[in-house]
């Protein structure tokens, strides 16, 4: 569902779009879908991706349902700022990744009048807020919360759960390291 309605877009103006949820619940796809049909209407898209996320590629945004669009490895968001020149729409994946500049860089391009997309994991592996997702949150105009599907039992998940006993907590991985729980069946990791 795109709650970004067409009828009702800011017009000159920018704005901020945030696609949160766990692992595995759309995030990246819907992302892709959104600059897609940005494009199908002609306008200016460029796209970021941290440089740490290279699990399917190192230069393109990639769901793990294998669809992909080229996009630019950055190692800093005020990269961002250099790389956007006449960009219409700006696509930002895995912003989780990123130092809290990322919300001043979006916080500018918007005020430039660009509309600025961001996809992000909202909790880290413990269930807690995973900065900076957050604070991207209360100042974007649109929001969209995507659900998986718990692996335990089939209710909606919103949680993500480490399979591994590594404590950092980035740890870039996919499959094998992370799973999408429910709340009720997501054991959070003891404090060591």
């Amino acid at each position: 569902m795109d709650v970004v309605n067409i009828h009702n877009m800011p017009q000159k103006t920018g704005w901020i779009e945030v696609i949160c949820g766990c692992m595995y619940s759309g995030k990246t796809e819907e992302l892709i879908r959104r600059l897609r049909r940005a494009q199908i209407a002609k306008q200016n898209v460029i796209i970021f991706k941290p440089k740490i996320d290279n699990r399917y590629s190192s230069n393109q945004i990639v769901s793990h349902s294998e669809q992909s669009l080229p996009s630019i490895v950055v190692d800093s968001p005020l990269e961002i700022l250099a790389l956007v020149k006449d960009a219409q729409v700006i696509g930002i994946d895995e912003a989780q990744f990123f130092s809290k500049e990322i919300i001043e860089v979006c916080e500018q391009l918007a005020d430039q009048g660009k509309r600025v997309l961001v996809a992000g994991l909202d909790q880290d592996y413990r269930g807690r807020p995973f900065e900076p997702i957050p604070q991207l949150l209360a100042i974007a105009e649109y929001i969209t919360k995507t659900l998986a599907i718990c692996v335990v039992c089939g209710n909606p998940a919103d949680r993500t759960q480490r399979t591994t006993e590594q404590h950092e907590l980035v740890v870039v991985g996919a499959r094998g390291v992370y799973e999408a729980r429910c709340r009720k069946c997501f054991v959070p990791p003891s404090e060591e």
